[in-house]
């Protein structure tokens, strides 16, 4: 990987390895796109959370202190970027067309002239704002899949991600109180959270790291056999709530007949190597080393049933046998999250509504509360929306581009309705009544 210093002031990372733009996915596609159907005046007012209008106690330096980053063809990656305006933003995405945009925080100074500032004193060049964001990539349950691996998503194991949108989002909601949550996802394998409550923003790294750890329950690493150790005589409650509101019921109804946990000896191996008693696994495995079925029932519901009434009754009814269940389901549907992406502030993040350069699809917003109806396979491609922007024929420009005919419509109405314009109510709120409070002091000060 090379860095080199361009003219303009702004930093170049030049990526070793191939073109950024896979075979299919034509530079001016992306351009057409841009032109026509990214929503920049919207990314624009969600990243100025009320802070570009006219009302005094407004901060018009803060959109201008927000980075982004850009990731050209040929694998050029600008860093540091940043706009004055929606049309500064919208000239720049039009001009350099990237295949990737990406948002950093809110710097206590404009990145693009960090080099102009002193790293000592006031004026230090550091993160002071961002939303607490998570990122769940598919690839990091490839132990507990058997339909895929890597990149590679289908229906039988996306509902993984709709388990984690389901707990995460919850608890986000019931247990820290954000309201302003956005889920996107992120065009290929995985989802994106951003917690946008003027809270969330300013938490510090180590606030951000004590969330992070609320959510961690799989700790294993390949080396071990039991990768989720549920401690202590009673589950915390947020843990309770998950296990029988979701992880209970997407295990024993999704994930057991269609990863077919329990269909081969290697398989179910796996499994018996988390009960920490040799007894039950001997007695198990002598059970299903038998083949012989004399029901047409599914193997998986039987054996992991039989699992269940081994450790759950009679003289096995103890805490650790019984915990073990819960282990096993915990183990194999409990969201993992990339921790170090929500500890720092710092942290990347793909834009919604971008184009993942290598499927095509478009980075659309997912409802938290019918996340379970969102399929990635049906998601809009660029190829299908500039065959709709064709089929629709030359036509009036209207005033928000040509989205509101294609595929991507329903999308950019749900991200306005469902959470900028939520979002930008109570920002305005706290924007008004954080000014009227300076000017009360300031009354107060002047009356003494």
């Amino acid at each position: 990987m090379k860095n080199r210093e361009i003219e303009n002031g702004r930093d170049e990372m030049v990526i070793d390895g191939g073109n950024a733009v896979p075979e299919g996915l034509n530079l001016n596609y992306f351009k057409v796109y841009y032109g026509k159907l990214f929503p920049h005046a919207d990314i624009q007012k969600w990243m100025s959370y009320g802070n570009d209008g006219k009302h005094p106690g407004c901060d018009h330096t803060y959109f201008g202190r927000r980075e982004f980053s850009f990731t050209l063809e040929n694998d050029i990656y600008l860093r540091f970027q940043s706009f004055n305006s929606a049309s500064e933003l919208e000239n720049s995405i039009k001009e350099k067309c990237p295949v990737k945009i990406d948002i950093g925080p809110v710097y206590s100074v404009d990145p693009a002239k960090r080099h102009a500032y002193a790293q000592t004193g006031d004026n230090v060049f550091t993160p002071v704002e961002r939303e607490l964001v998570f990122d769940i990539d598919m690839t990091d349950y490839d132990d507990v899949r058997y339909c895929c691996s890597g990149a590679d998503v289908c229906l039988d194991c996306w509902p993984l991600m709709t388990i984690a949108i389901k707990i995460i989002d919850t608890a986000l909601r019931d247990d820290f109180g954000f309201n302003h949550i956005l889920w996107v996802y992120s065009g290929r394998r995985g989802v994106h959270c951003w917690v946008c409550d003027a809270r969330a923003r300013r938490l510090t790294n180590e606030q951000r790291a004590a969330i992070a750890d609320y959510f961690r329950v799989y700790k294993g690493n390949e080396n071990n056999h039991k990768k989720v150790s549920l401690t202590g005589h009673v589950l915390h409650p947020f843990l309770v709530r998950s296990y029988n509101e979701v992880l209970k019921n997407y295990f024993e109804m999704k994930l057991l007949p269609t990863q077919k946990l329990f269909s081969t000896e290697e398989r179910y191996e796996k499994i018996l190597e988390m009960i920490p008693d040799e007894s039950v696994i001997s007695e198990l495995r002598g059970k299903w080393q038998d083949n012989k079925r004399s029901s047409k029932e599914d193997i998986n519901i039987v054996r992991w049933e039989q699992l269940k009434h081994m450790l759950q009754s009679g003289n096995k009814k103890v805490q650790g046998l019984r915990r073990c269940v819960e282990e096993i389901v915990f183990s194999f549907t409990y969201p993992r999250l990339d921790m170090e992406v929500s500890k720092h502030m710092n942290h990347l993040l793909k834009a919604p509504f971008c184009v993942h350069p290598k499927t095509g699809r478009v980075c659309v917003p997912i409802d938290p509360n019918k996340c379970e109806e969102f399929d990635p396979t049906t998601v809009p491609t660029l190829s299908k929306l500039l065959e709709e922007l064709n089929m629709g024929g030359v036509r009036q420009e209207v005033e928000d581009g040509e989205w509101d005919g294609t595929s991507l419509g329903n999308s950019i109405r749900f991200f306005r309705s469902s959470f900028l314009q939520p979002l930008l109510k109570s920002c305005k709120e706290e924007i008004e009544s954080s000014y009227n409070t300076k000017l009360q002091r300031s009354k107060n000060t002047l009356s003494w």
